[in-house]
């Protein structure tokens, strides 16, 4: 989840060619296409090692897969993600073979991440030089070693480097997310990334077999990485399009907004602004699921008249929220599933850790939508 923002809409489409440090690993998934039904929905056969996300990320929705599966479109011909976050939902229709054949578009408005992901692609064994280095560092001096790596090298080279992320710079984006509080990808006000080292005894930072593997699922023939807002994202999207959006959640409370992904941080008007491409992109045809919290505005903005002319159904979930500034009020909570296509399962999934308590007349309606 990455906050909106005016951005160069700049695709890193497919590894660059010509080099033997860009070779493309290409991870062709077969389907069985039913015969006589070019349209129809696939077969498809799961890839037998699974892909993890790369990075954890603040929201990352592997606790809700089994929910947001039952709303994948039994046919696509195109992917989209607008806030690609951990990618968690591509990587799940990657392992489950459902993007065989299609196009993917994987955008975020992000710079960090987006030349993070492209540079891992097109650079892999760099990235894995450095990160090993890093990892070196980390065990030799712990929390040291990550504030020096943070305050003295990745935020002074970002500024330099602008939007150009060499090896270098996306292993320290992974060294820190690996390294770093829960997985926070925040900035303050100037842009800095600020985020405080995490607690852990003995991180994993350079897995160079699961680093071998994102990129080869992000050199698939097909998959373009975009440096992009939502909206012009959203604009682009048409029948036959499966759209998942994750945006920066409308907080609950003071202590629960870390939405800062960055520097324009994700506002009230934001949240508008989604809405209307999303009913936009539902109009023209696209299949749409969007996530998000159960903040009263989300809820009313959703359930207006003109969500549901556009097919749009709001579902209520359980999850378990991890980020907040107050221990106590990490836990439970209810979040969002809000889409134009209809549930495939008829007994609702429900993620481990995670209780409904009572529910007001208009959380059983939502529930039971």
């Amino acid at each position: 989840m990455s906050a909106p923002g005016p951005a160069p809409d700049r695709a890193v489409s497919g590894p660059r060619t010509g080099s033997p440090k860009t070779a493309p690993l290409h991870v062709e998934t077969p389907t069985r296409r039913t015969p006589g039904a070019d349209n129809e929905a696939v077969q498809p056969q799961a890839n037998t090692a699974p892909v993890r996300p790369l990075l954890k990320w603040t929201g990352g929705k592997r606790q809700l897969l089994p929910v947001l599966s039952e709303h994948y479109p039994a046919a696509f011909t195109r992917y989209v993600e607008p806030f690609l976050g951990s990618g968690a939902v591509f990587f799940d229709l990657l392992n489950a073979g459902r993007l065989a054949h299609c196009s993917i578009e994987l955008a975020d408005v992000n710079p960090d991440l987006i030349g993070c992901y492209s540079t891992l692609r097109d650079r892999t064994e760099e990235v894995i030089s450095e990160l090993a280095s890093l990892e070196r560092e980390h065990r030799a001096d712990g929390a040291a070693c990550y504030y020096k790596v943070r305050d003295e090298r990745f935020n002074p080279q970002r500024a330099t480097l602008m939007a150009e992320v060499g090896p270098a710079l996306a292993a320290m984006l992974i060294f820190l997310n690996r390294t770093g509080f829960n997985g926070l990808f925040r900035v303050n006000r100037r842009g800095a990334f600020n985020v405080p080292a995490g607690r852990y005894t003995d991180p994993r930072i350079c897995d160079a077999s699961h680093l071998r593997a994102v990129a080869a699922a992000l050199g698939r023939t097909g998959v373009s990485l975009v440096l992009r807002g939502f909206e012009a994202t959203l604009a682009d999207t048409r029948a036959g399009d499966f759209v998942y959006c994750d945006p920066p959640y409308a907080p609950l409370s003071r202590t629960s907004s870390f939405a800062q992904y960055t520097a324009g941080g994700f506002t009230t008007v934001d949240q508008e602004r989604l809405r209307k491409a999303v009913l936009a992109a539902c109009v023209r045809g696209a299949r749409v699921v969007v996530s998000n919290s159960s903040a009263p505005e989300i809820l009313d903005a959703y359930e207006a008249a003109d969500a549901r002319r556009a097919g749009l159904v709001v579902r209520r979930v359980p999850a378990r929220r991890a980020i907040n500034s107050r221990a106590s009020a990490r836990g439970p909570v209810d979040e969002l599933i809000i889409s134009n296509v209809a549930r495939t399962a008829l007994e609702t999934v429900r993620p481990r850790m995670a209780k409904l308590g009572g529910r007001s007349p208009r959380g059983r309606r939502l529930a039971q939508a």
